[in-house]
């Protein structure tokens, strides 16, 4: 019989250790300690557990959180020595010990004068060519001087990607869309369900759009095979176009420049990056490209501008003052001893439709392991569930479980004071549901409040107290409020480093290599097994009777054509 699960060398001993075990001590002493009860004890508690920066406000203070809590906390944030591996990460150390490599998304955005190295090498100047590139590239298309077979300029470009050479860039282009070319269009391809590509080149003109194929490797399966089905419709729709033609509606991110110009792509139109940049933290690399084209290059700075100012405050500001070890800890916390087991991302800014789609990646393909550094199996709860959606949208979806089911879920409420719209009585509805939500969830509903609010509207006693236990819910769910002022470029890249920097100190404070994702290795390479079975007919390799019989319904079915 095979065993329920692997455990590899030994258990981890995290919650054997001081710190841990004094957390485990203070959550029996305060488990049951509700927040309207703290907010009554201390007036304060809104200015004493909230902090500003730049145009950003983090509320934290709806939290089921006191001082000892915090300072516990950050003794454990200490223990793990997150000030070390954080001083590791941004130095170029090769803190992902599995593929021995170096973790520099931050060195993407950084705007100061300091080299970083990678093996001895400063990385400074193959960043600023790689960023002088896009530029050139961007303006061109902007411009109209980028001129495709026809002589006619781009005005739809396609990004094809997937993971984070898809939902880093979509994001962004979606939160920044006030800032976009007023005549061009960026569309995003990821899904290798061809109806998703039909879709969108049914609405475009060969002549006039440009596809950005996005691939580290350029042998990603949904990547090829999507640029391979726009490549033959270029070709086939494209009248004169030849072959040659294809380097003036291609371009590349990658690394591999043999496969971009075997796909027919010039490789001056190969843009790079480096394989100490994850998929997932790409978005301030060349990958980025759509973005650039589609705002501007100088508002994709300013993003990065955004970006690295944030990376300074993580790196300088004390625990106490340091937003994303907080929002860390206050997760571990959740996670690690309510038994939380997800957390939603909640914007009251239609322009961070995409922001959850995004975290749930960043998070899950992050911190999503069962095996710490060491390899030892984790005896604790590590990456939480991340869903989420538009929070307006989400009060007539799902917030009747957040209100009243039967799990603690901590929410990050994101909202924009200065919308987009100039609606002011929309930015006024949007703001004031944000506010109420929080307390809402905060404050709960008791059942002499509830009788009361019966009892004023008229309802008979009879049908008040039928209703009573329906309407009661306990509350005392924590939340934090992230606001910004503006979502300007520069918010919006201070925002994403607050998130990327929370998941890491996470995985320390968890021991886990944050920066792999081995996980995803055994379904690609059953994916190809059961392709070649697929498009053969014949079956080459073991599989349970389940998958077998999945498989042979789909050969059955595959061309019946109804």
């Amino acid at each position: 019989m095979r065993p329920a699960r692997v455990i590899l060398n030994a258990k981890s001993p995290l919650i054997n250790t001081p710190a841990w075990l004094a957390l485990l001590d203070h959550y029996e002493r305060v488990k049951k300690d509700h927040m309207v009860d703290l907010f009554d004890q201390d007036p304060k508690r809104f200015e004493r557990y909230s902090i500003e920066f730049n145009d950003m406000l983090l509320d934290y203070s709806k939290n089921r959180v006191n001082d000892k809590t915090l300072e516990l906390l950050f003794d454990l944030a200490k223990q793990a020595k997150v000030e070390e591996w954080r001083d590791r990460m941004f130095s170029g150390d090769k803190i992902n010990n599995t593929e021995g490599r170096a973790v520099l998304h931050t060195a993407l955005r950084n705007r100061s004068d300091k080299p970083i190295f990678v093996d001895d090498e400063n990385v400074m100047p193959l960043i600023e060519t790689e960023l002088d590139k896009m530029r050139a590239f961007s303006d061109k298309v902007r411009s109209g001087q980028w001129i495709g077979y026809a002589g006619l300029p781009i005005t739809n470009v396609v990004n094809i990607g997937i993971g984070g050479s898809d939902l880093g860039p979509n994001m962004v282009c979606r939160a920044l869309e006030r800032y976009a070319h007023n005549n061009i269009r960026v569309h995003f391809v990821s899904n290798v369900d061809g109806s998703h590509i039909d879709q969108m080149l049914s609405h475009l003109r060969p002549e006039t759009t440009l596809f950005i194929v996005a691939s580290k490797t350029f042998t990603t399966q949904e990547t090829l095979t999507n640029a391979n089905t726009a490549k033959k419709w270029f070709l086939d729709g494209a009248g004169r176009a030849t072959e040659y033609d294809i380097a003036k509606h291609f371009v590349a991110v990658s690394t591999n420049e043999e496969a971009v110009k075997e796909f027919g792509i010039d490789p001056r139109n190969m843009f790079r990056f480096w394989d100490w940049v994850g998929g997932r933290y790409s978005l301030w690399s060349s990958v980025g490209l759509a973005s650039a084209i589609y705002v501007g290059m100088d508002n994709f700075i300013e993003m990065l501008e955004g970006a690295h100012e944030m990376d300074n405050h993580f790196q300088t500001a004390p625990f106490e003052e340091n937003i994303p070890v907080i929002l860390a800890m206050l997760g571990v916390w959740y996670g690690n001893f309510f038994g939380a087991e997800s957390s939603a991302i909640l914007p009251y800014d239609h322009s961070l439709r995409m922001l959850p789609a995004y975290l749930e990646q960043a998070d899950m393909e992050s911190n999503g392991k069962s095996v710490d550094r060491e390899g030892r199996q984790a005896t604790y709860s590590t990456g939480k569930i991340i869903w989420g959606a538009e929070g307006i949208n989400g009060q007539h979806a799902f917030y009747q479980l957040l209100h009243q089911g039967t799990r603690l879920i901590p929410t990050d409420f994101i909202a924009s004071v200065q919308s987009q719209s100039d609606h002011q009585n929309h930015r006024d509805i949007l703001a004031s549901n944000f506010l109420a939500q929080t307390e809402a969830l905060m404050r709960g509903r008791t059942i002499e409040e509830t009788r009361k609010q019966l009892e004023e509207g008229g309802i008979e006693l009879h049908k008040a107290e039928q209703r009573l236990p329906h309407m009661i819910f306990e509350g005392n769910q924590p939340s934090n409020s992230i606001v910004i002022k503006k979502m300007t470029p520069r918010a919006l890249g201070s925002l994403i480093a607050m998130y990327e920097h929370k998941i890491f100190v996470q995985g320390i404070v968890w021991n886990l290599n944050s920066y792999d994702q081995w996980g995803v290795e055994l379904g690609k390479k059953l994916t190809n097994n059961i392709l070649e079975e697929l498009e053969s007919g014949e079956n080459h390799y073991e599989h349970d009777s389940s998958t077998k019989g999945l498989l042979d319904w789909f050969r059955k079915n595959r061309n019946d054509g109804g």
